[in-house]
């Protein structure tokens, strides 16, 4: 896109923000522990399950961990993998993972064996760090991989009710306390090119097919860090870096975890680390409890802590990952007196690219008009709306094929520096319109989108119709083939009812209400109420999956071939 006209609207309540962050500094990632440990050795770096560890110790953990990581024969460029829930062991294997030159793989603690064999397999990796109870699923595996190291933690180390563990469990394996406590915090001398050597290999796409090996840099993340909250509240660093907290109830082993966490180091605030991200009841007794700077949530969650009593709170909760209805960041901004903001990003793009500045103007004390959107794009990413069809690019206002380029944009799909880039850009697969001021909304991921009679419907905007009812707790809506007309869909919606509506609302009464509020074409066919919903690895509802259960049972009831 010739012209930025989101750039006009860099400014947060009566602050202008930076325009462009570059030259942005080539160091490795690590480097921002080092610096918060020198500048806060002292101040609480992790906050979890009643135990703190400070940023001193925790260099000296991740130091020593690296130590050890060489000393099992890991070298620069390396893979290894882990299998960690959002723990302290998470972060200091991260850490210790990227001094030891190495290249971090992170698998979610819910895969099963054929996806953990597939990613850490493909990613050639010969050590794993895991929880101990993954021993049944790496014994399984190990013959089919390239694991030769294998190391365990408990999810009681690093909490007041750590228990002592041996230096080995069986199989020769070790422990991860062992490992640090046994080796002296001196990590190896590596030489890092932040620009070309990788820091993660993250794979993505489980969920809409075989999942590819992202590779970020050091540069693409620590750039990443840098053009969000930093930029956004440069004005405010003074009183919020060394002092804040921030609470992480999204997976660390996710690229939106692991990035709050990463900013949380860079600033020395504290971690407030969330272990069960489904355990909403947890997340708010913290939330009034601490009353964190910043709060990183999905909108699964929101959905959930909407139908709570929530008193009025200082927090800036920020929204990630997938589409948040309109309905729910009014419920929740209208309880705790504070705008919700949302973010856009992917795990390809470091993994964040947009940021809604109106969200986080209250801050200042001057509050602009909410716009709910996922924001503007952040400094020196460039962004471009394509009509598929005709490849020309889209005006403001008319929705189009989201395309982005910018620092932190990755280097490519595993292993082939480059793949899945068209000219730099990355295709993002998403539908978003701009509006004047430059901010962008997400319209429909492509792949959701459903094709009703040769009209295209954006299943997105009837979940935001679906979420305005009263009793509506939690719903989504897909399209799913019409056996009448083929190459044609119908709309499907699946419906959670707030308890104390359970059994007092029909099908039809939700179909009705979305009747005036939507084309004739795009109202739901169907409704079925459900008690719960599918949900990813990340706590996005699964649509996929909702849509191939219906396909089965369409088949099944001999509707399709």
């Amino acid at each position: 896109m010739a012209e930025k006209p989101w750039l006009k609207s860099y400014k947060l309540g009566p602050y202008k923000l930076a325009q462009t962050l570059e030259p942005y500094p080539e160091v490795p990632l690590f480097d921002i522990l080092d610096q918060s440990a020198a500048q806060h050795p002292y101040a609480t770096a992790i906050d979890y399950c009643g135990a703190r560890i400070n940023y001193r110790d925790l260099k000296l953990a991740a130091d020593s961990l690296a130590c050890a990581l060489a000393g099992l024969g890991v070298k620069k460029g390396d893979r290894v993998a882990s299998i960690l829930p959002t723990c302290p062991q998470y972060i200091i294997a991260n850490f210790g993972i990227l001094k030891a030159g190495a290249v971090h793989v992170p698998c979610s603690i819910l895969h099963k064996e054929r996806e953990l064999e597939y990613e850490i397999g493909e990613a050639g990796a010969e050590t794993v760090i895991c929880i101990d109870h993954f021993q049944e699923k790496i014994d399984s595996i190990r013959p089919k991989t390239r694991l030769k190291h294998v190391i365990y933690t408990s999810l009681l180390d690093y909490t007041p009710n750590q228990a002592e563990t041996e230096a080995t469990v069986e199989g020769g394996a070790h422990r991860f306390r062992a490992l640090i406590a046994g080796h002296a915090p001196v990590p190896p001398q590596v030489e890092i090119n932040p620009r070309e050597d990788l820091a993660y290999l993250a794979f993505t796409g489980g969920a809409t097919g075989v999942p590819k090996g992202v590779m970020l840099t050091h540069y693409n993340r620590h750039t990443n860090i840098m053009q969000l909250v930093p930029w956004a509240l440069a004005n405010l660093e003074k009183s919020i870096r060394g002092k804040a907290s921030v609470c992480i109830s999204v997976p660390l082993f996710h690229s939106y975890g692991d990035s709050c966490a990463l900013f949380g180091v860079y600033w020395g605030l504290r971690l407030i680390l969330v272990a069960d991200p489904r355990d909403i009841d947890y997340i708010l007794q913290l939330l009034v409890e601490n009353r964190p700077f910043l709060v990183a949530m999905v909108p699964t969650q929101l959905m959930k802590l909407r139908d709570r009593e929530i008193p009025r709170m200082p927090v800036m909760i920020m929204s990630g990952a997938s589409y948040l209805p309109v309905d729910v960041r009014e419920s929740i901004s209208e309880k705790i007196k504070m705008p919700v903001s949302e973010g856009y990003g992917l795990t390809e793009t470091g993994p964040a690219t947009h940021i809604d500045l109106t969200g986080f103007a209250k801050i200042t004390g001057i509050a602009a008009k909410q716009k709910y959107s996922i924001g503007l794009p952040i400094p020196d990413t460039d962004v471009k709306l394509v009509d598929d069809e005709t490849g020309a690019e889209c005006p403001p206002g008319e929705p189009g094929h989201m395309y982005i380029k910018g620092p932190q944009v990755m280097k490519g799909y595993w292993p082939e520096p480059g793949s899945g880039l068209v000219d730099g850009w990355l295709p993002t697969g998403d539908i978003c319109r701009m509006d004047e001021d430059g901010y962008f909304y997400i319209v429909d991921r492509i792949k959701d989108m459903a094709n009703v009679s040769g009209y295209k419907v954006y299943t997105s905007t009837i979940d935001d119709i679906l979420h305005k009812h009263p009793a509506v707790s939690m719903a989504v809506a897909i399209g799913i083939p019409d056996p009448e007309r083929e190459g044609s869909e119908r709309i499907k919606a699946y419906v959670v009812l707030k308890e104390e509506y359970r059994g007092k609302v029909s099908a039809g009464e939700i179909i009705e209400f979305c009747r005036d509020k939507c084309a004739s074409y795009a109202v739901p066919r169907f409704v079925e109420f459900r008690d719960n919903l599918p949900f990813t690895v990340t706590e996005k509802i699964f649509k996929r999956e909702l849509r191939e259960e219906e396909i089965q049972k369409m088949r099944q009831q001999g509707l399709l071939k």
